[in-house]
């Protein structure tokens, strides 16, 4: 049976400027595990610590741009486009641009506090 979700839950978020995470679907809205979708939004100069996740995590851009490092490379992804990061990999997520982001986030299984592993 279908199940609307009518408001999200308004999530704490780590980072060096406030950034809002509006999670719809996941362990602390909906109880679900297996998968999350957040709505987050992150003003300029807003800079995540890296970690390195065991949930695959895709990301959809709505507004402004995201920069997503990697150990290897650092991608800018625009409003219209969309990144995957893999469970595993170090990744660290930050919006330098003078906008700021809009963007989904899904993260495969649920994201969690225990299961992020941020760097110290």
């Amino acid at each position: 049976m279908p199940r609307l979700i009518a408001t999200p839950t308004v999530i704490p978020a780590a980072g060096s400027k406030p950034k809002v995470i509006r999670e719809f679907v996941g362990q602390v809205n909906t109880g679900h595990s297996h998968a999350s979708v957040a709505q987050m939004s992150s003003p300029s100069g807003w800079v995540e610590p890296g970690q390195r996740p065991d949930f695959q995590e895709m990301t959809v851009v709505l507004k402004g741009s995201l920069q997503v490092e990697s150990e290897t490379e650092t991608f800018t992804v625009d409003a219209g486009q969309a990144i995957i990061t893999e469970a595993g990999e170090w990744v660290r997520y930050s919006t330098p641009g003078p906008e700021g982001a809009e963007y989904i986030a899904i993260c495969l299984p649920a994201f969690s506090p225990d299961s992020v592993h941020r760097d110290e």
